[in-house]
């Protein structure tokens, strides 16, 4: 079984109420899902320049990543019936993004196909990849401090 590392950099750009997603086609599925913009890290890349890049190349916006808010590991194990199969593991650092510049705009000849902001209330809704979910955890949990509980 072939092993496959993975290290991946994305943005959670909150803004007016609203997140700034992706689309994509499915993984396993006919159809398509949303997916935070981000993407994989290049060799000898710095994770913070990963997802400035990726989020321009998926959405058109420039992003400053104003801090890490967690890392998520996934593995996944995938026979399969006529070659070998694949031991995937994932590691994704997820960012707080402000956006600083660019306009809205569709990937072309990428992974996604286009992109748009989604009020917060409405993420629940919709076909997503289970890291919107832990991310926008990481946000919410970010913006309560200790001092905050009290």
């Amino acid at each position: 079984m072939r092993k496959k590392l993975r290290v991946a950099a994305y943005a959670i750009c909150v803004r007016d109420g609203q997140v700034l997603l992706a689309r994509s086609p499915a993984l396993y599925s006919d159809g398509f899902e949303w997916v935070l913009p981000g993407g994989g890290m290049e060799h000898g890349e710095d994770p913070g320049d990963t997802v400035r890049r990726e989020v321009k190349e998926e959405t058109g916006y420039r992003i400053e990543p104003v801090r890490l808010l967690g890392v998520d590991s996934i593995r996944r194990v995938r026979a399969r019936r006529f070659r070998p199969g694949v031991d995937h593991h994932g590691v994704r650092l997820v960012y707080e993004g402000r956006i600083t510049g660019g306009e809205l705009r569709y990937e072309t000849g990428g992974s996604t196909d286009m992109a748009a902001w989604h009020p917060l209330d409405d993420v629940t809704g919709l076909i997503r990849v289970p890291l919107i979910d832990i991310a926008l955890t990481l946000w919410r949990n970010s913006l309560t401090t200790p001092e905050d509980e009290h």
